[in-house]
């Protein structure tokens, strides 16, 4: 289980892809997926995933935890 101060590195389908970051806060967010839902938004049709910021660079992006690999534990 990922934890606040880990060290993950985002997939290739994802914001800073192929980076390593530090998580920096973990929370649920609902994400609608357009290649597998549509472009037509329904966000009653969904319910929030776990996600997580991650600091890269300079940078703060939201991650859902299934594009992040765990690279070192903090």
């Amino acid at each position: 289980m990922m934890k606040v101060g880990d060290l993950v590195r985002a997939s290739k389908s994802s914001r800073g892809a192929g980076k390593v970051g530090v998580v920096v806060k973990l929370f649920e967010k609902k994400i609608w997926r357009t290649e597998v839902l549509g472009i037509a938004v329904d966000w009653n049709k969904i319910d929030p995933e776990p996600v997580a910021d991650v600091a890269i660079s300079e940078n703060i992006a939201t991650i859902p935890l299934t594009e992040l690999e765990l690279v070192g534990e903090g």
